[in-house]
């Protein structure tokens, strides 16, 4: 089959770590020797972003990691039609324009392609009314990258055609390194955003770090200077944007690495991780939490990871690791076996091919 899939951007990961996932479905969906194209705006704002901040050089690397993976511009509505032209599935992203989104259902109506619209972020709760304007009226159903996520869509009508679609690791990209070398303090990989978790960035990470006398390395973008002040204030050690494609190896010198998930993920819409769980987890570097409710049991609590209720426990956790290298080496091989096992993008692959084929067994995708 033909797979396009509309993507904000699959060149760049800048503030953009819905990027991460789509390359490893696609390409796991190639390997089983499906056709696969992405389609994004010609001028993003992540890409543009990238640019501005790195240069040429990462748009480059990317073209080089995933050369089998082609990402097709486009600049109107206009030329939408060519890009789905012949495709048997399509999905559409959550961060699109409305009218790209609109015009997308209109054409699927035309051309009777699969149609799967796609949210992997906390908008129906934070701004409902924004993911409300989306004409999804042409769309067959909804891949939502979480249980609670999928309710909400089926409260609004999509009942049996609302689908949980977990993220997961590319586990061609992320692996264990393939021989193992001094690991050395804490390292987290996370963009700063809009305040969205800042006390908990202070109380589960750099006041437990540091009161723990771990060395910490921090990763990301969008950090004002009053972020970077506090990170200078409990002496974390902060390196700006990251390449996704860079982070095994950054993990592969690290002890441990920690979770810090957005208000929106812990409070209202429990089960749904950020997608460097998964990633962590497949590089085989031990993993702390902060508090996080697993509803959907995605993971062993306390077999593939650490959870840290309290600032207190969290400094705990992290001197453990620290000092128990057969704890942090048994949860490490715990988590490595959880995400193979359930969590990669190839068992991704899998789900989504036996959804694809059930919407094409009944009269209302037919």
């Amino acid at each position: 089959m033909r797979f396009v899939y509309f993507t904000h951007s699959l060149v760049s990961c800048w503030n953009n770590g819905n990027a991460h996932f789509q390359r490893g479905v696609l390409r796991s969906l190639r390997k089983l020797g499906h056709d696969v194209a992405a389609c994004e705006p010609a001028h993003g704002w992540s890409l543009a972003n990238l640019v501005a901040d790195q240069g040429r050089a990462p748009v480059e690397a990317f073209g080089r990691m995933f050369a089998g993976l082609p990402s097709l511009t486009y600049s109107c509505v206009d030329e939408l039609a060519r890009a789905v032209d012949g495709a048997d599935v399509v999905i559409v992203h959550e961060w699109n324009d409305p009218a790209i989104v609109s015009e997308i259902g209109r054409l699927r109506r035309q051309m009777r392609f699969t149609l799967l619209f796609h949210d992997t972020h906390h908008r129906a709760v934070s701004e409902p009314d924004a993911i409300r304007h989306f004409d999804l009226s042409g769309y067959d159903a909804i891949l939502a990258f979480g249980a609670a996520l999928a309710r909400i869509y089926e409260r609004w009508g999509w009942t049996g055609r609302s689908f949980v679609w977990h993220e997961a690791a590319d586990t061609a990209l992320f692996t264990p390194p393939a021989e193992e070398r001094h690991r050395h303090g804490a390292v987290w990989i996370g963009n700063w955003g809009e305040g969205e978790r800042t006390a908990e960035i202070e109380n589960f990470l750099l006041d437990p770090a540091q009161r723990a006398g771990v060395t910490l390395d921090v990763h990301g973008v969008r950090y004002p200077q009053e972020a970077r002040a506090m990170l200078d204030r409990y002496g974390a050690r902060y390196h700006g944007w990251i390449a996704n494609a860079a982070v095994p190896d950054t993990f592969a010198g690290h002890a441990m690495t920690v979770h810090v998930p957005r208000r929106y993920y812990s409070r209202v819409l429990p089960g749904i991780p950020t997608i460097r769980v998964f990633e962590a987890l497949a590089c085989g570097i031990p993993l702390i939490s902060a508090p996080w409710q697993d509803s959907e049991g995605l993971f062993r609590t306390g077999t593939d990871y650490l959870l840290a209720r309290t600032g207190e426990e969290m400094t705990t956790h992290m001197r453990m690791l620290g000092h128990e290298p057969g704890l942090a080496r048994t949860l490490a091989q715990a988590g490595l076996s959880r995400i193979r096992s359930r969590h990669s993008c190839d068992v991704r692959a899998a789900e989504l091919l036996g959804i694809v084929a059930g919407l094409r067994s009944t009269p209302a995708a037919a």
